[in-house]
């Protein structure tokens, strides 16, 4: 099979290889998928180069935990029957060598998840760590139907999906965004109010909608939004932080714990398999009524690998980095 993979942890264009490897063998409970595209998460490539000190955690490895595609081959204990079926893939790199930026990647059955026909690849790739971590940000402490849920970074991966989640259980969404030029991107359908972080008191931008404080909080940005997070959550609120620019963040601890506020960091390889599982059937139920959408920014051939780890470790704009698998 055509592969990408690295020996080595470094620059993109110094370690990603693109070549032949041995077609993968499905054994006991796995499935084989012939992948049609792969998504590129920051946790990918921050595995490629070493990120906070991390080793190689297999002697070779090919990248992407993220992926569409179509089952070709089952292992024992699997229903023949799967064979054909159009699959969105997670976790296919998470404590495993061999992830989607392939031909072929082998997964536990269960990470293969039915993709419905009128769905696009596209949004099946893109549905894994962001679709999964963003599910966890919204429901790991319960329903929020009648809730007003704050949406930090709504433009992001994570955000976006976190949002327009959060819409479909029938909370209130409030979003920010970095720059107030970045407000007419926000989509009214999903964000009933949507603050820019520059202007001069997002605080009370946010309190003018939510006087009472809100009750859960999506954070990208721990170390910067702390405060304001603070001074805008209910009594008994959650605070969900998958991101934080700091690696040692201050909060306001007496404040937070004098209004009950949890702090609940999520970390999406470690998810419990139940809540991943669950997150899975959700958001497949979510996109086949059309209630998730992804702004895919650029595809690349997997010939350009490199250039699609590049594009998402420079950082800037928003929507997800595809690479496209030759069939």
């Amino acid at each position: 099979m055509l592969a990408s993979w690295y020996d080595d942890q470094g620059p993109a264009a110094d370690v990603l290889h693109v070549g032949e490897l041995p077609d993968p063998v499905p054994g006991p409970r796995e499935v084989r998928v012939r992948v049609t595209v792969s998504g590129v998460n920051p946790g990918d490539t921050k595995k490629r180069r070493g990120w906070l000190g991390s080793s190689m955690p297999f002697p070779r490895v090919i990248p992407h935990s993220d992926g569409a595609g179509v089952i070709d081959a089952v292992g024992a204990g699997v229903d023949a029957r799967r064979v054909g079926q159009r699959v969105w893939v997670y976790g296919a790199q998470s404590y495993r060598p061999f992830g989607t930026a392939a031909q072929y990647t082998v997964v536990p059955a269960d990470l293969a998840v039915p993709l419905p026909d009128h769905l696009s690849d596209e949004l099946g790739a893109s549905l894994g760590i962001p679709g999964i971590t963003a599910h966890r940000t919204v429901f790991a402490d319960g329903p929020v139907d009648g809730q007003l849920v704050l949406v930090h970074g709504v433009l992001g991966g994570v955000g976006s999906l976190a949002a327009q989640l959060a819409h479909w259980a029938g909370a209130t969404v409030i979003a920010t965004v970095r720059r107030t030029a970045d407000l007419d991107r926000v989509d009214p359908a999903v964000v009933s109010r949507a603050v820019a972080l520059d202007t001069g008191d997002p605080v009370a931008a946010i309190r003018s909608y939510a006087p009472r404080g809100v009750d859960r909080i999506v954070e990208v940005a721990l170390s910067e939004n702390a405060d304001l997070d603070n001074a805008v959550a209910a009594n008994e609120a959650v605070i969900a932080a998958y991101a934080t620019r700091a690696d040692r963040t201050e909060i306001p601890f007496w404040p937070l714990l004098f209004n009950n506020v949890t702090l609940r960091l999520l970390g999406s390889d470690d998810f419990p398999a139940e809540a991943k599982r669950q997150a899975a059937r959700d958001l497949t139920s979510a996109a086949a009524v059309g209630a998730l959408t992804v702004d895919v920014r650029d595809r690349y051939p997997l010939d350009d690998i490199a250039k699609a780890h590049d594009h998402v470790d420079a950082g800037g704009g928003h929507g997800r980095i595809l690479v496209t698998i030759p069939q």
